[in-house]
């Protein structure tokens, strides 16, 4: 699972925020008004091309090459992309109870409960309802 740089990040942002497919001016324009409060940098359009090719490869995004131009679309949501970095994270420990209490020694007592929900009810290795 690759790590996100800051722009990468905000493509992946406006993909996992969007209704459907978009395409790479959709994505600019989204990432503009984003970034109008804050830098006021203009992207270009070839840019953002770039880095969906980049995130095609790593296979966070899906393009649909059947329309034009070409629609990109987020392999997997958000929450699926975030658990898979954890699970990644955790398994490159050589401790995994210790960074396990490391972790659940900083949730809120909110979070401890639903973690504990979640624990008590019945696996079956797909996603929570």
């Amino acid at each position: 699972m690759a790590q996100l740089g800051e722009l990468e990040r905000s493509i992946m942002d406006a993909l996992w925020a969007a209704e459907g497919s978009l395409s790479a001016t959709e994505l600019q324009e989204t990432l503009e008004e984003r970034a109008r409060d804050t830098s006021g940098k203009q992207l270009a359009v070839t840019t953002v091309l770039t880095v969906l090719s980049r995130l095609e490869h790593k296979g966070l995004v899906v393009r649909d090459r059947t329309v034009r131009p070409h629609l990109y679309k987020a392999s997997s949501s958000h929450a699926d992309h975030t658990a898979d970095l954890m699970h990644e994270i955790l398994g490159s420990s050589t401790d995994r109870s210790e960074v396990l209490a490391r972790f659940l020694g900083q949730v809120s007592p909110e979070e401890a409960a639903a973690l504990r929900g979640l624990l008590d009810r019945p696996r079956d290795g797909g996603a929570p309802e």
